[in-house]
């Protein structure tokens, strides 16, 4: 067996795989039943597709593939740190309304109580109280 029969091969079977990861990677995209699972599954689909190049790049002998492939691991890389961005982004909206879901403070203080979440309401500073205090 020659070394380019042995190459021949190994590049056939690893677009095999890559093909079965490929379709397994987008069922997930599609169903995926969370937000998260998509995100990991489009991260995912960089890495297979970066894998075609790298393979195409072996079976061609055309060395600048091996840019392309770097850039695109570069660019699904941000990719992937702007979604957990805007992940972490949307848990924080969340809870920002879980606070403000109780009575407001002019009810509470009408009956002459003060519950918890009246006083988690006082505590709530804006953000123009935050600079006349440093001032």
């Amino acid at each position: 067996m020659t070394p380019e029969i042995i190459v021949e091969y190994a590049s056939v079977f690893a677009i095999v795989i890559l093909v079965i990861a490929l379709l397994l990677t987008v069922y997930r995209a599609v169903v995926g039943p969370t937000l998260p699972d998509r995100i990991i599954a489009l991260d995912m689909l960089v890495g297979i597709v970066i894998g075609f190049i790298a393979v195409i790049a072996l079976r061609t002998g055309y060395t600048l593939y091996i840019d392309i492939a770097i850039a695109l691991g570069l660019v699904g890389f941000l990719a992937t740190v702007a979604f957990a961005r805007f992940i972490l982004a949307r848990g924080r909206v969340g809870e920002g309304e879980e606070v403000q879901a109780g009575p407001s403070p002019k009810q509470s203080a009408g009956k002459g109580g003060s519950s918890k979440s009246s006083r988690q309401a006082r505590d709530i500073k804006s953000p123009t109280s935050l600079g006349k205090e440093a001032k």
